[in-house]
């Protein structure tokens, strides 16, 4: 065995030109320095995460108590930190597009074409999803359990290897920084251009992993989700009595099974094209790039409504509260959202209007994309129809869905301008088509995840986040919405394309910089977000708001401690109403205590999870680099930690009932000592978490 055959048995097709830093030491121009610095953070971030638990000992604490939890609600909590990491890497990857665009008329700019490329592949990758599906999946996975009064969801373990999938996927987005190129196919992967033949680089392959693993884990936690509301709901819950969160986490649970597994044989697929020249989505032998495009759109536009259902959940939930009053039409934001669900796998065809198809087809999906709307403007219509006449607070979760209800009916309308097929084939590669979808997800997804986080936080961890500071986040990320957004529809209108790393009409130059500034106000919401995180924390003494009822909630996560104990209610009550906790302190029964208590059997923590994490990182780096004796060992290795686990039947243990008694009572007796409050004083310090009934 030579030499170099031995280090590439070794370490496959890494070399020293795979670096981001050797490649900017070799050339300091200011795309390789711009890549060299973000290698470097993500480098020095981790060392300094490393350090800083090493320092502090938090090893065995994080081990215990997080990474091989089951618990939902821990669990939850890491897919949004997770979320955040993520949103700041894409936001900061947004802000460089612009820039790039901005000064890039009649002039290079300030990175490559090809860098440029990875840019928006990795934007759209990882907002779509390791930014909005973890967001999304660890807000239900708080949330929903609780509302329908389950202990936990129906599969814990699942759940933990569900995380785990998603993180190595991520992992590997961020190990593609400092280790080869991303992809530079765009977030969709489109062959022939994701194929060997046209890009032989390890971007696309780092692009099919991290995406793979992704999807798995979100089919899992499809699974997991639809069977937790099947089958956990209190006594009582039947499905009309269940809160509309929980109604949009079941369809979305619907969706994620049915919507995730095209996409997942879509990127096996292109695999086994780049791996063993299979061809299926080649022009020659037998291929066919259509069917890779028909596979990905199955999976791509219920991902537009896996990704939209739950913020509307958090929507009816904020208004209703809020208001202070019922959904109005519960039944009929149901069946709406019912019928979203259904509609959205007879539209996928509308992505791709200008591939040829005959114009009765794209008449055919033309029409269903406009039924669309249909549904949709019922629910708009639904909630402004829950405020009116209500005692609406202006609270920072309310702002967030004023805001929502205004811009995502202006991105709807352009929805239809798309929908007409002539219309889409003149407008669907320039900057139009970029602008509406952003129009439909930031104030769709973004906002509604951003208003639950403010929403649910009390409850998750016992204290009130900053009104001050989540106002000032609130109005940037609105005004640099519109700045960024709005001129693409213009410049879409005017004919630049999108995806360009330059252009040479000057006339475009003007808006590119409005929405420049945009993207850097948007830049400051996020930091505002920080530091709203940071300053609730230091403040939290002040803030505290044990009693767990902050907002005069009205579902049943508000109806105990706040933040919840480990097994969620001391004793699962018997649900009569939609609004159940609503119905109790109207009646004087919210704070009761029980006839008795009972042991309870909770599961114990997995390390099956955490395990498979790093194991499917690192076959998805072997895959990527084309290290086979690791791709071997961890193949094996997940194999392995599988059968074990399979063995193990010390699953769960039991919590005495003495000692539910003594936290249950320890905290009526908070409850009992707590001031009510009223509305006008509910962001003060004064609120301790006992709202002043409306009722």
């Amino acid at each position: 065995m030579t030499v170099q055959s031995a280090w590439f048995w070794a370490i496959g097709r890494i070399d020293l030109h795979s670096f981001a830093f050797v490649r900017a030491w070799e050339d300091p121009s200011l795309d390789k320095m711009i890549a060299a610095g973000a290698a470097s953070l993500v480098v020095l971030g981790a060392i300094a995460v490393f350090a800083i638990i090493t320092k502090l000992r938090k090893w065995r604490y994080l081990w215990q108590d997080w990474f091989t939890s089951v618990d939902h609600k821990k669990i939850g909590i890491m897919y949004v930190i997770l979320s955040g990491i993520m949103l700041t890497r894409a936001v900061i990857e947004a802000v460089l597009m612009r820039m790039q665009q901005a000064v890039a008329v009649n002039q290079p700019g300030i990175v490559a074409p090809e860098h440029f490329g990875e840019l928006f592949s990795t934007h759209g990758s990882i907002m779509i999803f390791f930014m909005a599906m973890p967001f999304l999946t660890g807000i239900i996975n708080y949330v929903m359990p609780l509302q329908i009064v389950a202990r936990d969801v129906a599969f814990p373990t699942l759940n933990s290897i569900s995380l785990g999938l998603t993180v190595s996927g991520a992992v590997l987005l961020m190990i593609s920084l400092v280790v080869g190129k991303f992809s530079t196919g765009g977030w969709s992967g489109y062959p022939p251009y994701t194929e060997m033949a046209f890009n032989s680089g390890v971007g696309p392959d780092y692009w099919i992993w991290a995406v793979t693993l992704s999807s798995i884990g979100s089919t899992m936690t499809g699974l997991n989700f639809a069977v937790t509301i099947y089958k956990s709901r209190a006594p009582g819950m039947h499905l009309f009595r269940m809160p509309l969160f929980c109604w949009t986490a079941l369809c979305t649970s619907i969706l994620m099974i049915f919507a995730m597994p095209p996409l997942t044989v879509a990127t096996l697929m292109l695999a086994l094209d780049r791996y063993l020249d299979f061809h299926l989505f080649t022009t020659d032998l037998g291929g066919n790039m259509m069917n890779y495009a028909n596979l990905f759109w199955l999976f791509g536009h219920p991902e537009v409504y896996i990704l939209i259902l739950p913020a509307f959940g958090v929507y009816s939930e904020v208004i209703s509260t809020f208001s202070a009053k019922r959904l109005y039409a519960y039944r009929t934001l149901v069946y709406a959202t019912m019928v979203i669900a259904v509609l959205s796998f007879t539209v996928w065809l509308h992505h791709f209007f200008t591939m040829g198809q005959n114009a009765n087809i794209n008449g055919f999906f033309g029409i269903a994309t406009m039924c669309v709307g249909i549904p949709t403007g019922v629910k708009v219509y639904d909630w402004i129809l829950t405020m009116y006449r209500g005692r609406v607070r202006f609270t920072v979760p309310m702002l967030y869905a004023i805001a929502f209800l205004v811009t995502f009916v202006i991105g709807g309308m352009t929805g239809i301008i798309l929908a007409t097929p002539p219309l889409d084939y003149v407008v669907h590669n320039t900057l139009f088509l970029v602008a509406h979808f952003h129009n439909m997800l930031i104030p769709g997804l973004l906002y509604g995840m951003l208003a639950g986080y403010q929403f649910w936080f009390p409850k998750a961890f016992g204290f009130r986040l900053d009104e001050t500071w989540g106002r000032i986040s609130f109005a940037c990320w609105v005004v640099g919405f519109y700045l960024a957004f709005m001129p693409l529809y213009v410049l879409g209108a005017m004919g630049m394309p999108r995806r360009m790393a330059g252009v040479f009409q000057g006339e475009y130059l003007p808006w590119l910089i409005i929405a420049c500034i945009g993207a850097f106000i948007l830049l400051a919401a996020l930091g505002a977000l920080f530091v709203q995180l940071v300053i609730s924390i230091r403040r939290r003494e002040k803030t505290r708001v044990p009693a767990g009822d902050p907002w005069d909630g009205r579902s049943l996560e508000w109806a105990i401690s706040s933040p919840p104990p480990e097994y969620n209610f001391a004793v699962i009550p018997c649900v009569e109403d939609r609004d159940p906790f609503a119905l109790r302190k109207e009646q004087g029964r919210a704070y009761q205590p029980p006839h008795a208590y009972e042991d309870i059997e909770m599961p114990k923590n997995s390390v099956l999870g955490p395990v498979l994490c790093i194991v499917g990182a690192a076959a998805g780096f072997a895959l990527v680099w084309h290290i086979w004796w690791l791709a071997i060992l961890s193949f094996l290795g997940i194999l392995a930690a599988v059968i074990v686990s399979s063995f193990s039947r010390d699953t769960h243990r039991v919590i005495p009932a003495s000692e539910v008694a003594r936290t249950h009572e320890h905290w009526l007796r908070t409850v009992a000592e707590a001031r009510a409050i009223p509305r006008e004083l509910e962001t003060r310090s004064a609120n301790e978490g006992l709202a002043e009934s409306a009722v």
